[in-house]
């Protein structure tokens, strides 16, 4: 359970300070910091990171074919999209071409951990705020779960666990893989160990269409006027989307940076610089990126924001046309009818996050089809060299960007990571700052209240 407690402001002042520390049932270490006026009203707040950005400086001088292994230990509940995106980065400072079995083989990889995840944030992070009827806070856990709905539990914990076995079996490791190398793939895939996925692939979209249904039923059902406003701003969006149809894709695309009006550009993710800056806050460890091609400069002011933007599912929602696979392209046209495009509410990131399960395990079910994940070659050879390589995926919290540059020895001369939740940081420290305007008022302050303060955060899943 968080620590919630109220602080001296200093002297000379009555005003008081709210910390929360840490936020509870996010991947990761943050606290949030409230200052209220002398009239108990929230003059400010801000969520504190409180991680050394380092790995930009631990891979300068590696060898460029071992970063891809090293990375993996940025985030041990996504480290297969730090791992392709890194590879990525490395095939294009060596020249690498990746065979289409090694692509197919890389994307199908990515995509099971994506089901993984979700199943992760969505029942074991944020479903505890939806699903436990206790107003006591501490029982909202996945404890809680077990507690009062066994099955359901029961369930949950199998579909996760269904999805971390097939990577593993499959690939070695679910947790720091090694599978993807620079130019492809490790190893071919057999027809009997597709024959085996596919029966497990079939079991997890029979689970991700009863997610979707009975959230639906039970949680968004429920969301009232109250809910679906807490921490909602007005931005911009980020995603990748496939060049052929701007259609959702997780792995290989183009960038599309989408205004809140809904008015787009569209770039490579080696022209990342020209569209996106990153800015720094004194008070904070992290990095602040912005849409530097909008030419507003930078600004988390909730009456004037400027450069803002959000990334994660419902950004992917919102700048894709379409979904590829036929179930979850129904549940989009549902979604845009209530809340048109592109939504906005923060709320709906957990909608969001279900039609991407549902889609992922759809996709699963596609590359596993195709009769050319099968086959040869998986890899070609590389040869290190000097250039530089931009790797862009979509991981689970957005988009992860790794930007390489070598020297003639194939050893690594600078890096730049801009990983999901970075994108994210302004608009949660909006969202939190617009969730506490709305509801801490001459200094009240409770349980409950505060609980709502760490769900606008939870929505992102940072």
């Amino acid at each position: 359970m968080s620590e919630k407690k109220a602080e001296a402001a200093p002297a000379g002042s009555s005003a008081r300070r709210i910390t929360i520390q840490p936020v509870t049932r996010i991947e990761g270490h943050a606290r949030i910091g409230i200052t209220l006026d002398d009239n108990g009203e929230v003059a400010d707040a801000r969520v504190h990171i409180m991680s050394m950005r380092g790995f930009e400086k631990f891979i300068e001088g590696r060898a460029a074919e071992e970063v891809p292994g090293i990375v993996t230990r940025i985030c041990g509940i996504c480290p297969w999209q730090h791992h392709l995106a890194s590879n990525k980065a490395v095939d294009g400072c060596f020249g690498a071409e990746v065979p289409l079995a090694g692509r197919l083989l890389r994307e199908l990889t990515q995509v099971l951990a994506h089901i993984s995840d979700k199943v992760l944030h969505f029942f074991f992070l944020s479903g505890p705020d939806f699903l436990t009827d206790s107003p006591d806070v501490s029982t909202r856990s996945i404890m809680g779960i077990i507690q009062s709905n066994p099955e359901l539990a029961e369930s949950i914990v199998r579909a996760r666990y269904r999805g971390q076995l097939m990577l593993e079996r499959f690939a070695g490791r679910s947790i720091h893989p090694e599978a993807i190398v620079p130019g492809g793939f490790s190893k071919p895939m057999g027809r009997r160990e597709r024959d085996e996925m596919i029966a497990n692939a079939q079991e997890q979209l029979q689970f991700a269409k009863f997610a979707l249904d009975f959230a639906k039923e039970r949680i968004f059902s429920k969301f009232d006027a109250a809910l679906m406003g807490l921490g909602e701003i007005t931005t911009g969006f980020l995603g990748m989307v496939s060049p052929k149809d701007c259609s959702l894709t997780f792995s290989d695309g183009i960038l599309r940076l989408m205004r809140p009006d809904g008015s787009f550009h569209e770039f490579s993710s080696r022209e990342y610089t020209d569209f996106i800056g990153e800015h720094v806050e004194p008070w904070s460890y992290a990095k602040f990126p912005y849409a530097r091609g909008w030419g507003d400069g930078f600004s988390m002011d909730l009456a004037d924001p400027r450069g803002i933007y959000r990334t994660n599912c419902l950004a992917r929602l919102n700048v894709a046309d379409s979904i590829p696979s036929p179930l979850a392209q129904a549940e989009l046209l549902e979604f845009r009818s209530l809340f048109g495009r592109p939504a906005q509410s923060t709320m709906l990131y957990h909608w969001a996050r279900l039609i991407e399960l549902l889609y992922a395990c759809e996709r699963v079910l596609q590359l596993l089809e195709d009769p050319e994940i099968i086959g040869q070659p998986v890899r070609n050879d590389v040869i290190p060299r000097a250039g530089r390589g931009v790797g862009c995926v979509e991981a689970p919290r957005g988009t992860l960007i790794h930007d390489y540059s070598t020297d003639e020895n194939g050893c690594i001369t600078r890096a730049n990571l801009i990983v999901g939740t970075t994108h994210n940081l302004a608009p949660i420290n909006m969202s939190v700052n617009s969730a506490a305007r709305s509801l801490i008022h001459a200094g009240r302050v409770n349980e409950e209240v505060l609980n709502r303060l760490e769900m606008a955060v939870r929505a992102y899943d940072p």
